[in-house]
């Protein structure tokens, strides 16, 4: 039986893996000898301490870069969520404004309502007024009386009686005079 050695019965005793990083490591040096040439006196193993001190700085200085970009990363997503928050400041702080006004809209449109129901009530109870039909609206506090009466006391009366109320800011008189 002859022996024959060939490139793949060797990467078959040692294995492909082995065989492998022999032949890459060997491309290595060899493309690494041919590229430095600044000593020729340099011996394989001077000249892989180069290549692997060249690659150690490559990579020194992609990791470097790597940070750099993390930090950059880092500030814009700071900043990005400084924006969120203000806008979210800004957000609660306009629907709590909203929710205020609205309040304070509810609350008048209670007064002017409570105003309108006392007024009403009470010129239902004045012996000279109640029996007329006087119509009685309050908007913010000022009120508007309509309808016709029969003399010009009446009239002042049921005016009279509108400004005794709480809340009541102004009263519009606009009560008709018509004798029967």
């Amino acid at each position: 039986m002859k022996k024959i050695h060939s490139q793949s019965t060797t990467l078959a005793v040692f294995g492909w893996h082995t065989g492998f990083f022999v032949v890459t490591s060997l491309a290595i040096v060899m493309a690494l000898s041919g590229c430095n040439k600044l000593d020729d006196n340099q011996t394989a193993g001077q000249k892989l301490d180069l290549a692997i001190g060249k690659t150690e700085k490559a990579a020194a200085e992609a990791r470097v870069q790597g940070e750099q970009s993390s930090a950059d990363v880092k500030a814009k997503t700071e900043a990005i969520f400084a924006k969120a928050g203000d806008a979210l400041k800004n957000a609660t702080e306009n629907a709590e404004s909203s929710a205020n006004v609205f309040a304070n809209k509810a609350i008048n449109k209670i007064d002017d309502l409570a105003i309108t129901t006392a007024i009403s009530s009470e010129l239902l109870k004045d012996a000279e007024i109640k029996f007329f039909r006087i119509n009685v609206d309050t908007k913010d506090g000022a009120v508007v009386l309509k309808g016709t009466v029969p003399t010009d006391l009446v009239r002042e009366r049921a005016a009279a009686i509108a400004k005794t109320f709480s809340g009541v800011q102004s009263v519009d008189n606009q009560l008709v005079i018509k004798a029967k």
